[in-house]
């Protein structure tokens, strides 16, 4: 797995974000049985960075916490397998890894909802990579059974790893 952790805030967190990454998004990944070596890109930014990108490529003049730039159209969640049909598209040429997408987090946002939740800066951190390294994999929220089925799997990975709304920093 190869991960690309790129901070362009002063924020520092209170864990490693590139270890932190890495473990959820590779739990994800063993979750949905990725049978690919994988590539996401994450990009940390600030409130002002994120509506800047949301309003450049969603039409939304708005800040939020996550934004998920999926590489695959699944014809299914987790159909890992519709990759081979565009293979040039979704693989890197050098190293052979399946190209999921791109995260891109909310310093801002981040520390807004740790604190509102009543949850750690970390528990929050994981939760976003974990909610949008699902929809990397093809899971949306746009009715109500899909968000149960994302929020279930949320959970199940954050729990696994125990990742909790009770931990400290």
């Amino acid at each position: 797995m190869t991960f690309y952790v790129e901070n362009e805030t002063d924020v520092t967190f209170p864990f490693d974000a590139e270890e932190l990454v890495a473990l959820v998004a590779n739990a994800v990944l063993d979750m949905e049985g990725c049978p690919y070596e994988s590539e996401v890109n994450v990009l940390i930014t600030d409130n002002e960075g994120i509506r800047t990108y949301n309003r450049e490529y969603r039409n939304i003049d708005k800040e939020t916490d996550v934004l998920s730039f999926p590489n695959l159209e699944y014809e299914e969640p987790a159909g890992f397998e519709i990759a081979e049909e565009y293979e040039a598209d979704c693989f890197q040429p050098d190293s052979g890894e399946l190209i999921l997408g791109d995260i891109i987090l909310s310093t801002d946002r981040i520390y807004e909802q740790a604190e509102s939740f009543g949850h750690s800066v970390k528990r929050e951190f994981a939760f976003l990579v974990a909610h949008s390294m699902l929809h990397l994999c093809g899971y949306d929220h746009m009715v109500a059974e899909e968000a149960a089925v994302m929020e279930a799997k949320q959970n199940e990975v954050l729990n696994a790893l125990g990742i909790t709304r009770e931990i400290s920093d």
